[in-house]
């Protein structure tokens, strides 16, 4: 079984030379992220994810979170490796400075993050809902829940959670029941069951702080009636230490088909007196302060995507190098490793492609968010913004979708041998499985993008993210030479097929939204993989100004020519994409559904 290597060449040339590192480096707050202190950071994230994180993820998957008695406890390792992910920083990456944080934009963060994912995304999973709860508790909480909670939570130290979905609920939250009862203290008492609560329970940290979301007495119904509650595990006294343990309980975990060292649990409030909480912002405005952490989550979950491809094609390409079967297809004396193939090479030319790419778009979604945070013009400020808003359910739903079809790749690259567990092929794929359904399903996120994010503003942003990817396509006509000719065809088709589709979007989302709506998981994947082309062309055009420049590193040409797989083979599926949108409608609807 190959062990995981961080890709830091492809990431520190996507932060620098793709993202921008150096203009998020200058924005107010940013200015230690410079070019050496990031490559540094990412060194030792690579040395502590490759010698303590993937080690623990095959071992993790085998033996499994366990339940019993109302507690969760993880599998061997991963209290230790918890603690020296605490104890070393990672953690507070990104934390704000005033309450214990680095202090470091984002996109450095996420290249960081990607190297949890890949090793180990079980483990992962953790800390991604404690930033997720970070961030709404910076928004919304009181000074004196910020105080409370957010040094020991930025530290790591304190885990934490959303408490969203219920069993009658699902991705419904108007259906939302878990009641709140003011106790005339400022506090509330908590009674409900949720369901799908990634580490609600574990035995990894001292503290678990929960997000909860629930009515209050005479709430309005539907999503206009939701407030937010921090519940903690143990309840924090005044002076920080821990006191009387709260009446909030994991009554179950699932048993899933993959993440089996990540627990999912069935979470109980109130069985024995409710559950001691206060309200986070103001009454009733619970669920737009929950959205900020579902936002932060999905962006995440995006990289899950994106980091479990990366690991199925490092894991395939070292099947592929070292499996020896059948002989050349040119003809050869004796067998020959399956690298060698003309398929194989298609299969893991197709994932490193897509791995490129969603690396390219997600970090470059990454800096916009520092930019849209720090930037001192407000105009620059909205207009990242935007493109995050844009883009963040392409990097949730595109990256996802692919991720899954890249771990299927890697097990078929194996052949039989990628069907047996010991392998290690299958658990990427039984892992990433959940990616696509995660902080809403790809359908959720699509429809998001079609209606909230184009249709409500006649497609302004991404009429202007379309006008940059043209800018891209004239820069490199000049360039001459197969690989170049074919990248801006392919670009230029790419870009007509996502101006046709978003037309149709725009003109007729408010006339015929149903058969608009029939089309909007094949545009989320037509914007993805052309927004992926256009990142792919730019790192092209980068490269082959490093070796006009007498740059002699391999890693260049390998970028282009994967940028040329890109464009012939992957920017394909456009035009079908943009038919599937335009005219797709129809079909999808006429048949009745009694007839299904």
């Amino acid at each position: 079984m190959s062990s995981y290597v961080a890709p830091l060449k492809d990431m520190m040339f996507v932060l620098t030379e793709l993202a921008g590192l150096d203009k998020v480096a200058a924005l107010p707050g940013y200015e230690e992220a410079s070019t050496d202190v990031v490559e540094a950071i990412l060194d030792e994230s690579a040395k502590f994810t490759g010698g303590v994180l993937d080690p623990l993820n095959y071992s993790g998957d085998q033996e499994g979170a366990t339940w019993a008695d109302k507690s969760v406890t993880m599998p061997k390792g991963f209290k230790e490796a918890y603690a020296q992910f605490v104890d070393n920083g990672w953690n507070a990456l990104s934390g704000n400075p005033e309450h214990g944080g680095q202090g470091l934009p984002k996109v450095v963060s996420a290249a960081v993050q990607e190297m949890w994912k890949s090793a180990n995304i079980s483990f992962s999973l953790c800390p991604l809902l404690t930033l997720g709860a970070i961030e709404a508790l910076e928004l919304a909480g009181t000074d004196a829940q910020k105080a409370m909670y957010l040094p020991n939570m930025i530290s790591g130290k304190w885990t934490g959670t959303m408490n969203i979905t219920e069993p009658q609920a699902g991705s419904d939250l108007a259906a939302i029941r878990s009641r709140a009862e003011p106790q005339g203290d400022g506090s509330y008492r908590i009674f409900g069951s949720k369901i799908f609560i990634t580490y609600g329970d574990h035995d990894m940290a001292e503290n678990t702080i929960h997000l909860v979301l629930a009515r209050t007495p005479g709430a309005p119904e539907g999503v206009k009636g939701i407030s937010l509650f921090v519940v903690p595990k143990f309840l924090v006294n005044a002076d920080g230490t821990l006191g009387a343990r709260n009446d909030v309980y994991c009554v179950s975990i699932e048993h899933k088909l993959g993440i089996h060292a990540s627990p999912t649990c069935v979470m109980v409030h109130g069985d024995n007196g409710g559950a001691i909480g206060t309200m986070v912002g103001k009454e009733n405005e619970g669920l737009k302060y929950m959205f900020v952490m579902m936002n932060a989550a999905r962006f995440a979950v995006g990289l899950e995507g994106l980091a479990i491809a990366e690991r199925a094609y490092q894991h395939a390409a070292a099947y592929a190098r070292e499996r020896v079967q059948g002989r050349a297809i040119e003809g050869s004396a004796t067998g020959v490793a399956i690298i060698k193939h003309p398929d194989i090479r298609r299969m893991l030319l197709t994932m490193r492609a897509n791995v490129e790419a969603m690396r390219a778009l997600a970090y470059s979604v990454a800096a916009a968010h520092d930019a849209a945070a720090n930037h001192p013009d407000a105009a620059e400020r909205a207009q990242n913004q935007a493109y995050v808003d844009l883009m963040i359910p392409v990097v949730k739903g595109w990256s996802t979708e692919t991720g899954n079809e890249m771990a299927y790749l890697g097990v078929q690259v194996h052949g039989g041998m990628g069907f047996v567990e010991e392998t290690g092929a299958a658990q990427y794929m039984r892992d990433a499985r959940i990616t696509t359904i995660y902080e809403g399903t790809t359908g959720i996120q699509a429809n998001d993008l079609m209606g909230r994010k184009i249709a409500r503003e006649g497609g302004a942003t991404i009429k202007a993210v379309i006008g940059m990817m043209q800018q891209t396509r004239r820069e490199m006509v000049q360039h001459k030479g197969a690989e170049f000719v074919a990248i801006v065809a392919a670009l230029g088709q790419g870009i007509e097929a996502l101006q046709k589709a978003t037309d149709y979007i725009v003109a007729h989302y408010g006339g015929d939204v149903r058969a608009v709506a029939a089309g909007a998981v094949p545009f989320l994947r037509l914007l993805g993989i052309v927004a992926g082309g256009w990142m792919m062309a730019r790192a092209a055009r980068v490269a082959h100004a490093k070796i006009a420049a007498g740059n002699a590193d391999p890693f260049y040409p390998a970028k282009i020519a994967t940028a040329w797989f890109y464009a012939e083979c992957i920017m394909a599926a456009a035009p079908g994409l943009a038919q599937q949108v335009v005219q797709g409608g129809a079909s999808v609807l006429a048949l009745d559904e009694a007839m299904f």
